[in-house]
């Protein structure tokens, strides 16, 4: 980064309508001293043997032949200060921790609006790190995982009104094969939704197929 605040920018983009509109959005801001635009890691690599060097870089993932993640590895052998932001459509954890351990200090989602790139940058060039909201959230799902559908605590009467449901049978039949009232069956009925987060009986039925519900 220069004296005055600027800082040098690289985009490792294969997508040739996201690598101009980046671009064209770069060129634009004063904050951008210089700009490396390439379509693969190697291309980005001739571009450091020829003396660039970047203060951020904006990559793709999935790249023709070194993907982004393999790239980042050898960036940060060659480049200590730099910034790498992964600009990806892959949501998946595995990508996301790997792209992570690998030393990317932000992760965001390609329909991340231009601005809030910028931003993403200014808060990473002070210290910070930055994520898009849908990817924050799957990391602190990781850390913080939800209830499997078998932690939702059905009792045993009403796995037996479930499996009364998946047998194709009728509220009325259920009761009677139970010896309880039908007003009973739909007081189970009611909880079960409620625990398992669902509107229909379709829906119970599918997941109790799916073995969703063991």
């Amino acid at each position: 980064m220069s004296d005055d605040g600027k800082i040098k920018i690289a985009i490792i983009e294969d997508d040739p309508i996201v690598r101009d509109g980046l671009e064209t959005f770069f060129r634009a801001e004063e904050f951008c001293e210089s700009l490396c635009v390439v379509d693969s890691m190697e291309a980005f690599f001739e571009k450091l043997k020829e003396g660039f060097v970047a203060d951020i870089i904006l990559s793709d993932i999935g790249l023709p032949g070194m993907s982004g993640i393999e790239g980042i590895r050898l960036i940060r052998e060659k480049l200590k200060s730099v910034d790498i932001i992964m600009l990806t459509v892959f949501r998946d954890e595995d990508r996301i921790f790997k792209s992570l351990c690998a030393g990317a200090t932000g992760y965001l989602l390609k329909d991340t609006p231009f601005n809030e790139i910028k931003e993403a940058i200014s808060i990473i060039r002070k210290g910070g790190s930055f994520m898009s909201p849908a990817i924050a959230r799957k990391i602190v799902e990781h850390f913080n995982p939800q209830p499997k559908q078998d932690e939702h605590n059905l009792t045993p009467r009403e796995k037996q009104i479930i499996q009364g449901l998946v047998d194709g049978l009728s509220y009325k039949l259920i009761a009677d094969r139970l010896t309880i009232s039908v007003d009973t069956i739909r007081y189970h009925i009611k909880k079960i939704y409620t625990k398992l987060q669902i509107n229909s009986k379709s829906e119970l039925i599918n997941k109790s197929l799916k073995g969703q519900l063991n």
